[in-house]
């Protein structure tokens, strides 16, 4: 009896440090996705390639481009511009000098293919007051920061 007991404890023991040496060694390093600076990303170099990364930074002015279903950009951090390309549909509120996340992984011709393209927007949320049409309250929130104050009322 006190045999198979400390037989059993045994198993149990080797299952439970299996299955954490797996989720630590194993499983979890597959699914890690770093976060990176295009300056990050480009000092990789050759290292970056086909690595799966989230690069942040800000939409580049004037960089953004819709051809045949191809969204390309540029993400910069202000030292380093690192080129964006994707098939996916950009989120409404995707716009130039804005912060971006996109998750995917750099090609060796140097271009960031984006499997998943997320912006950074405030928290603050505040309904139209009465009378106000939302169109408008939408319009304010795609201006570029500082032209807000200076855009023409109708």
């Amino acid at each position: 009896m006190n045999l198979k007991r400390t037989l059993f404890t045994l198993l149990l023991i080797a299952l439970i440090g299996g299955g954490l040496g797996y989720v630590l060694w194993g499983g979890l390093e597959q699914n890690l996705v770093y976060f990176v600076s295009p300056t990050e990303l480009q000092a990789k170099g050759a290292a970056a390639v086909g690595n799966s990364v989230r690069l942040g930074g800000m939409v580049a002015k004037g960089s953004i481009q819709f051809n045949a279903n191809v969204l390309t950009f540029l993400v910069t951090d202000t030292a380093t511009q690192i080129p964006v390309v994707t098939t996916k549909a950009p989120p409404e509120m995707f716009q130039e000098e804005m912060g971006v996340v996109v998750e995917g992984a750099l090609e060796a011709d140097g271009h960031f293919r984006a499997e998943r393209l997320m912006v950074k927007h405030g928290n603050e949320y505040r309904p139209p007051d009465e009378g106000e049409m939302p169109q408008e309250l939408y319009k304010s929130i795609h201006q570029p920061a500082g032209q807000a104050e200076t855009a023409p009322q109708p």
